[in-house]
């Protein structure tokens, strides 16, 4: 049974994330923590945005947030977020990954190292490498891959570098995403 679902995303990635977290219903079973380059600019608008028009409850995370499914946790600008071994959330403010704090890679890393083959990560449309590596050790541990198709990626640099690092299982349009998403969900009950 899959227990989390990681995404990263960067340039485009506002609207990309539009099409993928409404279209998710109220029962998706997996929480979902996302990583959004926008530098230091904070998350505030778009996640009452998306509350506005999703089922699940989206937020920013917070230090020590318990992961539970029915919530999209944001990580906030200027940390990178990662995922404690007791499933809980935690912060640092260490260096930029890919010029990048929050980074996709550190997410995806430690998400990896907590839930093992019970992850699904995604790379959506940015502008940079982050996210390639990140993909590659959740692969490497089992896990479930996605990528946005980059040939159609509003920004195709993300995605091309997660194709380079690793065989992925999906590369999908990005309005196929959240079907894909809900099949993997309901393949665990």
């Amino acid at each position: 049974m899959n227990k989390a679902l990681v995404i990263g995303t960067s340039f485009g990635g506002l609207e990309a994330l539009k099409t993928i977290i409404p279209a998710l219903p109220a029962d998706f079973n997996i929480p979902i923590l996302v990583v959004l380059h926008i530098g230091d600019n904070n998350n505030d608008s778009f996640i009452r945005y998306l509350n506005g028009i999703s089922e699940l409850n989206i937020k920013e995370a917070e230090e020590k947030d318990e992961i539970t499914k029915g919530h999209v946790y944001f990580a906030p600008p200027n940390y990178h977020m990662m995922v404690e071994d007791d499933e809980t959330i935690s912060f640092s403010d260490d260096p930029k990954v890919h010029h990048s704090r929050p980074s996709i890679d550190v997410l995806f890393e430690s998400a990896a190292w907590a839930y093992k083959n019970k992850l699904i990560g995604v790379v959506l449309t940015g502008l940079n490498q982050d996210g390639a590596y990140g993909l590659k050790t959740i692969k490497d541990y089992g896990g479930t891959t996605l990528v946005e198709n980059p040939e159609n990626a509003v920004a195709s640099i993300m995605p091309k570098a997660a194709l380079t690092e690793s065989d992925v299982d999906f590369v999908l349009e990005l309005d196929e995403i959240s079907s894909k998403l809900i099949e993997l969900s309901v393949q665990d009950e």
